[in-house]
């Protein structure tokens, strides 16, 4: 093997490097958008069950039941 030889593969193996790290970064930043956007819909879903648990509380018929109940 040459200089010359040697010298190609350093900077191919060196290329296909900073090749692999970019790669490698562009998955991580897209799996944590992922993430991100799976926290959102979860959120979404439990505000909705908030309200509707709020409309069942604040509900006439609901303290109607309470107050039956109590007697």
């Amino acid at each position: 093997m040459t200089v010359f030889d040697m010298v190609t593969v350093i900077v191919i193996v060196g290329c296909a490097t900073g090749i692999i790290k970019h790669w490698l970064s562009i998955k991580r930043v897209e799996a944590d958008a992922g993430v991100d956007e799976q926290v959102l819909e979860e959120i979404e879903d439990l505000q909705q069950r908030v309200q509707v648990l709020e409309e069942i509380i604040t509900d006439g018929k609901y303290r109607l039941k309470d107050e039956i109940d109590r007697l």
